[in-house]
């Protein structure tokens, strides 16, 4: 057992390798049934299929076996959602990176798809994949995977909805965007301009970040426990873990902009600051950005522990999640 009483013998490592190939295969799967000569098509293929961590489809693996009974095998049922949410991420980084976005010219190690194909075709491609997801979660019969009932699809579909949507991951890149514009109006005019009280503030900040990164985290870890049936207790717990875990994931993305090395991260690092973005170590240092990364990861630890050994993939994930180099 290690300081935080995980079991070390469990390898996260292979864990995450062996989904990560049951995610791939499985996202194969679904891109079959399309004419890969379409321009669209190799678009989708070209961001879908790069080197991604999977985080997200894997927490909603990893969830539903947190309430599964022992014998009871999930991931063939559970990956048309998995996969959906891996889709979503996608899109969400396709259109992160755009001129008008972030600009950004590396993604996953690899041209980003703007650079590689058209603006057009990157902004074509990522509502593609957003309305795809949803499309093979309608219509699970056409894949060749174990179903879940249509009342827990219905349930799912709503809980990633909720997520990636005005009251979720949209609604935080608004708020990014609006601190960027004030930031951008500051140096235009050279003065010195103060954010909108509340825009400056980490309350500001944490909101951002809630909806940006942390609801489609939490939309993951609560659709593998949908899936599983949880119960309210069991549901709450996952929620709190992964909110925990939310927040922390994006501290170490900006820590790793400042601390992190562009040739294992696979994207450019070091724009946030040039850029003058709001992030957790400007506003209140990079050693106290990382303490209170640490207290989000006990949180979250913490919660997990009514699950016992089940838990154990969720809680090697949540520390990975401030120890990982990209």
């Amino acid at each position: 057992m290690n300081k935080k009483g995980i079991n070390s013998d469990f390898s996260l490592e292979f864990y995450l390798k062996h989904k990560r190939e049951f995610i791939n295969q499985a996202l194969l799967t679904i891109l079959s049934k399309f004419d890969n000569k379409r321009e669209l098509i190799s678009a989708m293929k070209y961001s879908l299929m790069a080197n991604g961590k999977r985080l997200r489809p894997v927490l909603c693996i990893a969830s539903a076996k947190c309430i599964a009974k022992p014998d009871e095998k999930f991931d063939d049922s559970i990956i048309l959602p998995a996969c959906a949410i891996e889709m979503i991420h996608t899109y969400s980084l396709i259109h992160d990176d755009l001129p008008a976005m972030d600009d950004d010219d590396l993604r996953r190690g690899k041209p980003t798809l703007h650079k590689k194909f058209s603006e057009a075709t990157a902004i074509l491609t990522g509502d593609a994949l957003l309305t795809h997801a949803f499309y093979i979660l309608s219509k699970p019969s056409l894949f060749p995977f174990k179903s879940l009932p249509s009342d827990v699809l219905l349930n799912i579909i709503g809980t990633i909805s909720d997520a990636a949507g005005t009251n979720g991951m949209i609604e935080g890149q608004m708020l990014d965007m609006k601190a960027e514009l004030i930031s951008y109006q500051e140096k235009k005019s050279n003065q010195n301009i103060e954010f909108v009280e509340d825009k400056s503030s980490l309350m500001y900040l944490k909101k951002m970040h809630t909806l940006k990164t942390g609801e489609m985290i939490k939309a993951s870890v609560e659709a593998g426990a949908i899936a599983a049936r949880a119960d309210k207790n069991q549901l709450n717990n996952l929620s709190c873990y992964a909110q925990n875990i939310g927040m922390a994931f994006q501290i170490a993305d900006d820590i790793l902009d400042i601390e992190g090395d562009s040739s294992v991260m696979g994207k450019s690092v070091g724009s946030d600051t040039a850029n003058k973005k709001l992030t957790f170590p400007q506003l209140i240092g990079l050693d106290k950005s990382k303490k209170y990364a640490e207290e989000l990861i006990s949180n979250a630890l913490e919660a997990l522990e009514t699950f016992g050994k089940k838990a154990l993939p969720l809680q090697k994930i949540a520390n990975y999640i401030i120890e990982r180099k990209h």
